[in-house]
């Protein structure tokens, strides 16, 4: 009897359970709920997430790839409003066609202790064309306050089989529930390939699935008739079901490249095809086979040997030069300066390049393949080369969605220079930020490739010079010359080369409160061959304190860095500072009248293991003035995690260093 009596508590138990994880199922407890139980901070958390991917066989199609998702969010916080602004994309070119459909998508409320639902209306839903190939369907779900939960359903429904959607057990908000299950049939073979830190609970089943199929058939003669015939066949389904419960929230911490490279989630490659009768068909594959399958591409290859529409235009540009560096110089500042890029990522063209050349637009692949063309036409050894660019994250297996965009490459000297024509504002090795994901793949005429290093070596240089003096009254007031070199040039003419000196001064008061700024000017903005150079005159207020007949004043003024960025106790992803830089602050301080030096911070230098990283800082004085030189470098582009704990205490040291006070005295 006990027994009997607990098995059905157990099955009540499940019933519940199954309950909650069904959409429409919204409870009063759950509205009144005000925030996470696993995480008070989080502005929102998902209830569950299950996901399905089924392969269902239809007659004179094949096999149709269905993908449902079902989501219940629960709202704590307005800063999570946007969760109800759903997206999806779904694939819109070549002969693979994908349908795309949204149902069940509603918002509850409570209302006078009642539980209120309000669907999603028409106007609400949205259908946009990103590309040739890829459309968007997007919800906007309505009546969304603190306290709502809101779900959805979507199907998407693909004739493709190569490639199954990804899914991301993890989220930037807790996550309670997350399931993934595949159903696939035996005749393929997919390597399920997971990211991130967090193991997945597996499990799986085979059985065999029974369909029924359809045929006609016409037979000619006096009358033509059409018979009809029904057989069936059977084959082996795996279904495998990935489940992971009570999952942290994943946060987006200081320099980190793309947090999707370290999220919990799970990819699938397609590796074999073997239908009955038939011999297997082997697809997975090594980087050089899906490179030489891009170049042969007709969107890209087919592009790259198109010349006729630039010949005479080139031909005169290169009148009269005769150095391969007058020629690149020539021809990369010509693209730039002609075309204009659309913000489309791909290595494939769309338009294609003589279009594009025409109309002085193109996204990614026609520009640069453009160049790489004219570079050839130049006689100058170039090959494009594709990567995946750090908003498309870093790719784990071979595959032609693992590249998303395509620069230039030339061989000259044992060296491969990089260029990117689709910014104004680079140069030869400086790529636009969102290109420096790692490694890209040169792709030769041959169809051969080779591993391309996209990361910059050298540091690029911020300098900065100031010459100031203090009043009795503990104002500083001085002039201030900024030098940006390579990479911070380039950053500095993509942030700021649009916006006027008013605005720039307004910019810097706001980050700097107390600092007034007058007399700014900027030199050397559209010329990309000099370093950018920024001078001003400023006032500070804040930055001396006087206490009886003493001042006490950071050296550094408003460039000390008083709050150390890595604050987590462990660090599971790598440090990303982009790019290897240089800062150094040459500081010269006047002394108000009738105040001598009593205590100056004494020089420091710190450095990391295998000069990752380092500082040094010397303070002297001379007569009534008052000497700074301080340099600080990072060195490596990307720290490994394995060194966080360093790095850490390397920045602790930096920091203290640096809000260490001069003390002066009335003399």
């Amino acid at each position: 009897m006990k027994k009997a009596i607990i098995i059905a508590l157990l099955l009540f138990v499940n019933v519940i359970v199954s309950q909650k994880r069904e959409l429409g199922k919204v409870t009063v407890e759950e509205l009144k709920e005000k925030v996470c139980p696993s995480d008070s901070s989080a502005s929102a958390a998902v209830l569950f997430n299950i996901g399905e991917v089924r392969f269902d066989y239809l007659d004179g199609r094949g096999f149709i790839v269905t993908t449902r998702v079902r989501t219940k969010i629960k709202i704590y916080k307005k800063e999570a409003y946007e969760l109800a602004n759903k997206s999806v994309r779904y694939y819109l070119g070549g002969d693979v066609k994908e349908r795309l459909t949204f149902r069940d998508a509603a918002t509850y409320n409570l209302v006078d202790g009642k539980v209120e639902k309000t669907k999603l209306k028409s106007d609400g839903e949205f259908d946009e064309k990103v590309n040739k190939y890829w459309g968007r369907k997007k919800i906007a779900l309505p009546n969304v306050k603190e306290g709502s939960v809101i779900e959805f359903e979507y199907t998407l429904e693909s004739e493709g089989i190569g490639v199954l959607e990804d899914w991301a057990f993890q989220m930037s908000i807790p996550v309670l529930y997350s399931q993934f299950k595949t159903i696939i049939p035996e005749y393929y073979v997919y390597k399920p390939l997971m990211r991130g830190f967090l193991a997945p609970k597996f499990e799986t089943s085979a059985k065999v699935k029974s369909v029924s199929s359809t045929s006609k058939e016409r037979t000619e003669g006096n009358i033509t008739t059409t018979s009809f015939s029904n057989s069936q066949f059977s084959y082996n389904e795996t279904t495998s079901v990935y489940t992971l419960e009570n999952i942290p929230a994943l946060k987006d911490e200081a320099f980190v490249n793309n947090i999707k490279n370290y999220t919990a989630m799970i990819e699938h490659e397609l590796t074999s095809i073997q239908y009955p009768n038939q011999p297997v068909k082997n697809l997975s594959t090594t980087w050089e086979n899906v490179v030489k399958t891009i170049y042969d591409s007709d969107s890209f290859g087919g592009e790259l040997n198109k010349t006729g529409y630039f010949d005479n235009d080139v031909t005169a540009l290169l009148n009269g030069l005769n150095s391969s560096e007058e020629k690149i110089a020539a021809i990369f500042n010509f693209v730039k300066s002609r075309m204009n890029w659309n913000d489309f990522f791909g290595y494939s063209c769309n338009d294609g390049v003589r279009k594009a050349y025409l109309d002085k637009v193109g996204n990614v692949a026609e520009i640069n393949l453009m160049l790489t063309a004219m570079f050839r036409f130049a006689g100058l050894e170039a090959n494009p080369i594709v990567l995946s660019s750090r908003g498309n994250g870093i790719s784990l297996f071979p595959s032609r969605t693992a590249f998303d965009y395509v620069v230039s490459g030339i061989e000259l000297n044992g060296q491969i220079i990089l260029f990117d024509a689709t910014s104004k504002n680079a140069l030869p090795n400086i790529l636009p930020i969102h290109d420096l994901n790692w490694f890209g793949r040169l792709i030769r005429k041959d169809g051969s490739s080779v591993q391309v290093d996209l990361m910059p070596r050298s540091n690029s240089k911020d300098i900065v010079n100031v010459i100031a003096s203090i009043s009795n009254e503990g104002k500083v007031s001085g002039k201030l010359r900024d030098q940006y070199f390579d990479y911070n040039a380039f950053n500095y003419r993509e942030i700021n080369g649009k916006i006027n000196n008013e605005s720039l001064v307004e910019r810097l008061e706001k980050a700097h409160p107390g600092l007034e700024v007058s007399e700014y000017d900027v030199q050397n903005k559209n010329d990309l061959s000099k370093p950018v150079v920024v001078t001003y005159a400023f006032d500070l207020d804040n930055d001396v304190e006087i206490i009886g007949d003493k001042m006490y004043l950071s050296p550094l003024l408003f460039f000390t860095m008083s709050e150390n960025p890595f604050k987590q106790e462990k660090r599971e992803y790598p440090i990303d500072f982009v790019f290897p830089h240089q800062d150094k602050y040459n500081i010269s301080l006047t002394l108000p009248d009738g105040y001598v030096v009593e205590s100056l911070p004494q020089p420091q230098a710190i450095s990391m293991p295998e000069d990752m990283a380092s500082f040094k800082f010397n303070l002297s004085n001379n007569g009534n003035q008052v000497q700074l030189v301080c340099t600080f470098d990072i060195n490596r582009a990307v720290v490994g995690s394995e060194d966080y704990e360093t790095l850490k205490s390397f920045f602790k040291e930096v920091i203290n260093k640096q809000t260490e006070k001069v003390v002066l005295k009335k003399g």
